[in-house]
Parts: C-alpha cells; structure tokens; sequence
C-alpha cells in the first residue's frame, strides 16, 4: 500500500482494521478503527511517530518495506498502550540503528510492558526539541489525557500536531483527511464519550491549549487527519464544556414491564414540561449509545428490577460504567419494581456516590405502578424540572 502524502515529506502509514469490531474487549465499533503512525522524513533524520497494534505488525512492516523506508532513527512513542506502542520490539530489530523517544513515564510503561531494552529509549522532557534537520520536532507533555503517559509531538516547521489517542475516532477511511459528515461527527463523539470523558477536565484544558496554538492539521492516533482542525476542536468543545443539556436519561432494565412502565411515564411527562428524554434499554440497546448520551444529560434516572434481593445486575454495571465515565451530570434519581422484598437502590447509590451528584427521591414500587405511585412519579418530574430551571443548561 502507497503511503499518503500528508505534507512535504510527512506520511500517513498507518492502517485501517475494518473488521475489528470491539476495542479493549468492552467497546462496540461500528465502523471498525484505525492505528495511525507517521513518516517523518528531515533532511538528516529520520522519525516514525506512533506505531502498530502488535496483530498487524507484519503487515505494518511490510508496507514500510515497498515504501522504501529502509533507514529509521528515531522511533516516536506518545503514548504506551500497545495499539500504538505494540510493534516497538519488531522495528527495534529492523531497524537496528533506531531509538525510541518518549517521556519518562511512557519509558517505564514500555519497558514493562513490551521489554524494550533500556539502552534503546532516549527520554525528553515537556517542550523538548529533536532536530531531523529541515525538521524539528517538539514534545509536549499532556498527562491524563488519557494515560498519565500521553504526550503530544508537534513538526514545528510544518504546523502540525500529532495528538495520539486525543482528538481520534474509531473510523476507518480510503483517503486519510477527514470529511466532516454526521457520520464521522458521531463516531468522534462515540469515541470521546468511551475513552475521554472520564479524564473531562484535562482534555478540556487540552482543548483549549491546542486551539491558542492555531496548528494547521491534527494527526490523532485513530481515525482521519483534520485538515480543518476547528471541526474537531468545535466539538470538544461543546463536549468537555461544564454545561449539560436539558436532557434526562432513562437507562433501565425491566423483567416484567413494571420498570419499564415507569419509565415511560418519566419520558412523556418529562417531554410534556419541555425536558428531552433519552431511554436505554440496558439488555437490548447499544451501551455505545448510551456512553454518548452521557456526554449531555444533565439528570440520569436508572430503573431496574429485582433479582432476589438486590438489582439487577444489568443495572449495576450501567451505574459502575457511569462512575467510571464521569459524566458532567449534577442530579441523579432510581426507579425500579420488586416482587417479594430486598433492597433495591442501595448498591446503585454507592456506586454512584462517587460522583457526588444531588440525588433526586427513588421511587420503588411491588409489583405493577398504582396510582399512588405514579403521584411520586409525577413528584420526581416536579423536582426534575425545577432544578433543570436553576441551571443555566444549553
């Protein structure tokens, strides 16, 4: 495969895995990814930035093999998850005059993880310089972005900024530039809800950094280069912002419809007042999905049925998820229906304690929604609805 020229002697040589279809063994991928990796070549050095998930190492190689590449001084890890680092050990040994470059908390990571020799890794520090030649390339440091190993490489002459896992999609694509399209807009987002969201502050800060640098192209390490990078930028924007919208989401599991009943209820009441609704059901519908909608809502309620004496465990794991992803949320309810006695909302709540959100009063009922249930129901919208009044939402 021809590498894509990106500009003056800076080269896409990365690959698309079409047919993967989940990443890290928990994200669904509707589009397949794709593992990024850029040829530097300055008018001395030469530079490869990120490389390969380790299953496609040969054909990585291969590819750097009929491109001519038969020359690589320094090998650039941003980042030590090893579906950017994984084909380390294999371009090490081909390319035997070759360093890897790296901060020093990727350089432990690495030699860790991939037994890469220590005599092999050069360590720079934040705003440190590697001269190619006609070529410069500047390392900043970007800590928690996602890994506390990320770093940044800027190619100063050309502008451009190659951002690893930050500001990526798992999109894959036949000319590497990205084409802003709905399509493309939703598997960023899908992307930054399952991997960035949880590290919101720093990519929010990150975000803003890169824009003040006013960089001509972004690089990610998955998904197409941006040529325009205000799309992406636009976009984190809205995303890392600490407004949410005036959106309330219903995720819930429901053995025998009664949950589901309630739920339902929630939704058309809340529309009724003016508050969009975004149902999940946790069985059926894609836990993508509902990652996404995370990025936005401003309310969660999560219904549930009982299983023996506790929640469902369908339940659990949506709330443990949500206290891992850190949404922007501020209020957070429970509904849910039991048959014969248990405590239905008490795992859910310390799960969810961690991200200290106001929680509105459950409501919890035996069996089928009465009449007297539906009036705490309506109790619950009252409350949502006042305080989505006292925020100043999007």
């Amino acid at each position: 495969m021809k590498f894509q020229e990106i500009k003056n002697n800076i080269y896409y040589c990365g690959l698309n895995d079409v047919d993967r279809v989940i990443f890290d063994e928990l994200i669904p991928l509707e589009h397949g990814t794709s593992y990024n990796s850029y040829l530097v070549k300055g008018s001395e050095k030469v530079a490869i930035i990120d490389t390969m998930y380790p299953p496609m190492s040969d054909e990585y190689i291969k590819n750097l093999e009929e491109n001519g590449v038969s020359k690589v001084d320094y090998i650039i890890a941003n980042h030590g998850e090893q579906d950017h680092s994984g084909t380390l050990p294999k371009l090490l040994e081909k390319y035997p005059d070759s360093v890897v470059v790296t901060n020093p908390t990727c350089k432990g990571n690495i030699m860790e993880m991939l037994f890469i020799p220590e005599n092999r890794i050069i360590t720079v520090a934040n705003d440190e310089e590697l001269s190619l030649g006609d070529k410069t390339l500047k390392f900043i440091f970007a800590p928690n972005v996602h890994w506390p190993d990320t770093m940044f490489t800027l190619i100063k002459e050309d502008n451009l900024l190659c951002t690893c896992d930050f500001l990526g999609a798992h999109y894959t694509f036949e000319d590497v530039f990205a084409v802003p399209s709905e399509e493309l807009t939703k598997s960023a987002k899908r992307y930054y809800a399952e991997i960035m969201m949880p590290f919101r502050v720093m990519c929010k800060k990150y975000t803003q950094m890169i824009k003040d640098m006013k960089v001509d192209m972004i690089l990610p390490s998955h998904g197409p280069v941006h040529k325009n990078p205000d799309y992406i930028l636009d976009l984190y924007t809205d995303w890392t912002s600490d407004k949410g919208k005036n959106l309330v989401l219903l995720p819930y599991v429901s053995m025998y419809g009664s949950t589901e009943d309630m739920i339902d209820y929630l939704s058309d009441e809340l529309n009724k007042r003016g508050i969009d609704t975004i149902k999940h059901d946790i069985i059926t519908d894609d836990l993508g999905d509902l990652a996404m909608a995370l990025v936005d809502g401003t309310t969660i309620v999560l219904g549930t049925s009982m299983v023996v004496a506790g929640p469902h465990p369908a339940s659990v794991n949506i709330a443990y998820i949500a206290s891992v992803l850190k949404p922007k949320a501020k209020f957070a309810s429970f509904v849910g229906s039991y048959g014969w006695g248990g405590k239905l909302f008490d795992i859910l709540g310390e799960i969810l304690a961690k991200l200290r959100l106001d929680v509105i009063e459950p409501v919890q009922v035996k069996g089928k929604p009465k009449k007297e249930d539906y009036s705490k129901l309506d109790n619950m919208v009252n409350t949502i609805v006042e305080k989505h009044k006292s925020l100043d939402l999007v």
